[in-house]
C-alpha cells in the first residue's frame, strides 16, 4: 500500500457526490484515484458524498479520500467513514499534532498531508515527519490565494515547492505530489507545469480531469536521455570515482541518482548499448 502511494505518478480527483464517475476514474489510467469530500462538493451535498464514498470503499474498491479540513463541521464524520480507504488526504495540513491525532483515529491508514498554507510550508518538516505520512502533496491554488499571487506562476511559488521537496527528503518521505493544473484544455501549460515540478524534485501530480492523466504519466516518467545517462553511470560505477565515457565523474551520489531514475522506469536495469 505504502509502496504504491510512494511511487505513484498520477492522482486523479473525483467528486465524492458523483458515484457514476468512480468506476470510470478507476479505469482511467491514473495510478491512484482520490474521492473528494472537500472542494469539489457543495455543503448541501457533503453527507450524500460521504455515503457514496463509504459504499464504494465497503465494496472493496481502492481509493484515497480527501477529507474536509480539521476544524470544519464535516471533518469528524468524514474521519468516521473512511477506515477502509487506501489512504486519506488531509487538507490545510500544518500541524503535526493534528496529523498524529488523525492517525490515532485511523490506525494503519496512511496519510497524505496537503500542504497549502503559509503555516504548512513553514512547518513542512514537522508535517512530513509525522509517522503516518507517506508523502506530502502541494496545494498551489490555495497557497497562492493566501499569498496574493498567481497560482499559475512558477516563480511565485518556487520557494514553497522547493521547501516541500526538501522537507520530504529530510523526513525520509517519498518526493511530493505537485498541485493541480487548472487549465484543462491547455496542453502546453500542463507540460510546462510538469517539467517545472520534475525539475524541482516532484515525482507526482494531482489531476483534476481524466484527460490530464496520460500526459502527466508521460511527463513525470524519466526521459530516454535520462535513462540512457543512468544506465551509462551504473555501467561505469565502481568502488571509487571513475570517469564515464563523456568525462563525467561518477561518485556515490551520482550513482544513487542514476539508480533512482532507473527505479522509476519500473523495469530491470539493462546496460547501455
Amino acid at each position: 500500500m505504502n509502496d504504491l502511494l510512494a511511487s505513484a505518478k498520477t492522482f486523479l480527483f473525483v467528486p465524492g457526490h458523483r458515484p457514476d464517475r468512480f468506476a470510470k476514474a478507476a479505469a482511467g489510467g491514473a495510478d491512484v484515484v482520490i474521492l473528494d469530500l472537500e472542494d469539489a462538493v457543495a455543503p448541501d451535498r457533503k453527507e450524500a458524498a460521504r455515503e457514496h464514498v463509504r459504499t464504494w470503499l465497503a465494496e472493496g474498491h481502492q481509493a484515497v479520500v480527501r477529507l474536509n479540513a480539521a476544524g470544519t463541521g464535516w471533518y469528524h464524520e468524514d474521519v468516521a467513514s473512511v477506515g477502509r480507504a487506501l489512504a486519506v488526504m488531509l487538507p490545510k495540513a500544518e500541524d503535526r499534532a493534528e496529523i498524529d491525532a488523525l492517525a490515532g483515529r485511523l490506525p494503519g491508514v496512511p496519510i497524505l498531508p496537503l500542504v497549502e498554507t503559509a503555516a504548512g510550508i513553514a512547518n513542512a518538516l514537522a508535517v512530513c515527519a509525522a509517522d503516518a505520512v507517506v508523502r506530502p502533496a502541494f496545494g498551489s491554488v490555495d497557497l497562492a490565494a493566501q499569498l496574493g499571487v498567481d497560482h499559475r506562476s512558477h516563480e511565485a511559488l518556487r520557494y514553497a515547492r522547493s521547501a516541500l521537496v526538501i522537507a520530504a527528503a529530510a523526513a525520509g518521505r517519498a518526493a511530493p505530489i505537485d498541485g493541480v493544473t487548472t487549465a484543462l484544455d491547455d496542453e502546453a501549460a500542463l507540460a510546462a507545469d510538469l517539467e517545472h515540478a520534475k525539475t524541482l524534485g516532484f515525482t507526482g501530480k494531482l489531476c483534476v480531469h481524466p484527460r490530464q492523466v496520460a500526459a502527466a504519466n508521460r511527463g513525470l516518467a524519466p526521459s530516454e536521455s535520462e535513462i540512457e545517462w543512468a544506465r551509462d553511470v551504473i555501467a561505469h560505477a565502481g568502488d571509487g570515482s571513475v570517469a564515464v565515457a563523456d568525462g563525467q565523474m561518477v561518485d556515490k551520489p551520482v550513482e544513487a541518482r542514476a539508480r533512482a531514475i532507473l527505479d522509476r522506469t519500473g523495469g530491470p536495469f539493462r546496460p547501455a548499448g
